[in-house]
């Protein structure tokens, strides 16, 4: 069975990211995440990743329609 949680090393490994830049994502709220045990260590539930990353594609895919767009316009003489 798969594990439910991952530790923030595995995050960033998973999105080719320092670990200082995943805690920053948790930190902002981008990815959710828990603390847990008596030192306070971060666990990302794998689905929070899962839907971290699809959010992005979104994003991602958003921000590149509209490049598009503007690129039109600009190629079309407006602004």
């Amino acid at each position: 069975m798969p594990p439910r949680f991952v530790p923030l090393s595995d995050v960033a490994e998973t999105l080719s990211i320092s670990a200082s830049q995943a805690y920053a994502l948790v930190r902002s709220g981008e990815l959710r995440a828990i603390k847990v045990g008596g030192r306070g260590q971060w666990r990302v539930e794998v689905s929070e990743l899962e839907s971290y990353i699809e959010r992005s594609y979104r994003r991602t895919e958003a921000l590149l329609e509209e490049e598009r767009a503007l690129e039109r316009d600009a190629a079309e003489g407006r602004s």
